[in-house]
């Protein structure tokens, strides 16, 4: 889908000043315990599928509808697997600036076919936990904690 209308409507305003903004990624299984990985256009590299939430969308909605649209996977969010401030701003090719608050979510494939469905992939593809693709540290971590069965992940403070 690339950039949504609510966006390009803030940046006819606000500039390339950086924005802070809610994503979510989605770390999504098959019942072969698989994961589904897509490898980005903007950067060639594979990852997690993820997006950020449109106005008054919640973070399983998001996932599940991102999911979708850069897979054709139909899945199920089950549960939140942590919740992170990228350290980094994003300085994007045009200028623009974003910082994320990523919420992670563990999600389960229900139906579809994994298949490139837009603009924002060049492959998608299930993967062996044990077999990934080079993926950037961001996206390990967030499927290591995604086969815990711990409690949601998030940094600490140094208060206490």
């Amino acid at each position: 889908m690339g950039t949504p209308d609510f966006i390009r409507e803030i940046r006819a305003t606000a500039g390339h000043q950086l924005l802070y903004l809610p994503g979510v990624s989605a770390v999504v299984f098959d019942d072969r315990g698989r994961v589904l990985l897509g490898r980005r256009a903007d950067n060639g590299r594979w990852s997690v599928i993820g997006g950020i939430c449109e106005p008054g969308e919640e973070p399983a909605a998001t996932a599940e509808r991102e999911v979708m649209e850069e897979t054709a996977v139909r899945c199920v969010a089950d549960r939140v697997v942590l919740v992170q401030a990228l350290p980094r701003p994003v300085t994007y090719p045009n200028g623009d600036r974003c910082q994320y608050m990523d919420i992670t979510l563990r999600c389960r494939a229900v139906g579809g076919r994994a298949r490139v469905n837009d603009e924002e992939s060049l492959e998608v593809g299930w993967f062996p936990v044990d077999a990934l693709p080079e993926l950037q540290e961001y996206a390990l971590f967030r499927i290591k904690h995604a086969l815990t069965e711990g409690p949601a992940w998030f940094q600490p403070t140094d208060s206490g």
